[in-house]
């Protein structure tokens, strides 16, 4: 039994704001929606409509003045999130803010300056690592089951048309942060580090193949691991048949799961090295099957919020993420190997995803 029921409000009822709204709703002992915010009003009312919200706000500032909230669902554009974000801490109000968490290494640091000012704290959207077979191959890998991870995968191909890009902050370092390295394969590559831990160096190329925006519609990034595993991640969006797809080859079997927006068990399989066929009974014995997705992340947020934890996935856990999205530009960019640690405060990538700027 949840120890309380959560007060929760949505901030920017665009297109990601329905599957927040889904994710609280599935919930509903432990939460209810108590608000919609959005600078168009209009459709801030007729999304309260559709999801049964009793108030409507024109902006977070009157929804924060107005008090009684627990948590703030960020569902707008990334370059308000720093803002966003900050004058929720500041008022020592919960955030679970959509991905890109920041357009830049430097903004996540500037937040994580607020974060630690504030009682409150912020979740990054990264709902991946919670379907039921992420957890199950962190466990795996922990308990050294699986033996050592050696070789990984991770694709995110997709397909986005030239209409696609025709809203305007798409494609853009300015609003969006880059194009697919930031904008959506950010969610497979971020599961691929909740797996395999601290990266280590990458090379990466990028480019801009079909699509009329100022940002790559390609990236290609070579990726080593602190604990020795290599991996390659490719982001696309010119793809027509789409997938996403991740491989972990281990000493003792092979891990894959291809999916496309959201996995189940079934999209999961192991193909144990020979010698090594427990490994499948270990896999699949009482996995229950929790679908990857908002409402997996929402639920263990509310876990860390009734006992008092850092919420999934923290800013902290975030920075790996996001600094690796600036070492794939930096090394591409700058066709050169980039270290962690080596974008520090104030350098061009850690300024800004894109640098100086694109190659083209």
């Amino acid at each position: 039994m949840a120890d309380r029921k959560y007060r929760i409000a949505i901030v920017g009822t665009g297109g990601i704001a329905a599957s927040h709204a889904r994710a609280v709703t599935s919930l509903p002992d432990r939460a209810e929606l108590v608000a919609g915010v959005d600078v168009d009003l209009d459709r801030a009312k007729a999304f309260a409509g559709q999801w049964d919200i009793p108030a409507v706000y024109p902006s977070l500032t009157a929804l924060l003045a107005a008090g009684d909230v627990d948590l703030v669902h960020l569902c707008t554009p990334p370059s308000t999130h720093v803002p966003l974000a900050a004058e929720c801490l500041e008022a020592d109000v919960n955030v679970f803010m959509e991905k890109p968490p920041t357009l830049s290494l430097d903004e996540l640091d500037t937040l994580l300056e607020a974060e630690r000012k504030s009682a409150a704290q912020v979740a990054c959207v990264f709902q991946h690592r919670f379907g039921s077979g992420a957890v199950r191959l962190r466990q795996l890998l922990a308990d050294g089951v699986l033996g050592r991870p050696l070789v990984a995968l991770c694709n995110t191909v997709w397909y986005r048309d030239d209409a696609y890009f025709a809203v305007p902050w798409r494609g853009t370092f300015e609003v969006e942060g880059g194009g697919p390295t930031m904008g959506h394969g950010i969610h497979q590559y971020d599961l691929l580090l909740s797996i395999l831990g601290p990266w280590n160096k990458v090379t990466a190329l990028a480019a801009r193949q079909a699509r009329p925006t100022q940002t790559e519609d390609v990236s290609m990034a070579m990726v080593t691991f602190e604990n020795g595993a290599v991996a390659s991640i490719v982001n696309s969006l010119v793809s027509a048949r789409q997938t996403s797809e991740l491989r972990f080859d281990c000493e003792n079997a092979t891990v894959e799961l291809e999916h496309l927006y959201g996995y189940q068990n079934p999209d999961w399989t192991i193909t144990p090295a020979p010698g090594h066929e427990e490994v499948a009974d270990a896999w699949s014995t009482d996995l229950p099957d929790v679908k990857s997705g908002h409402p997996a992340q929402l639920a263990a947020i509310l876990d860390a919020l009734d006992a008092g934890t850092p919420a999934p996935v923290t800013l902290t856990e975030s920075r790996n993420t996001v600094e690796l999205a600036a070492a794939i530009y930096a090394s591409a960019f700058t066709d050169k190997p980039i270290h962690r640690g080596d974008l520090t405060q104030g350098s061009p990538y850690a300024q800004r995803m894109g640098g100086p700027g694109a190659p083209w």
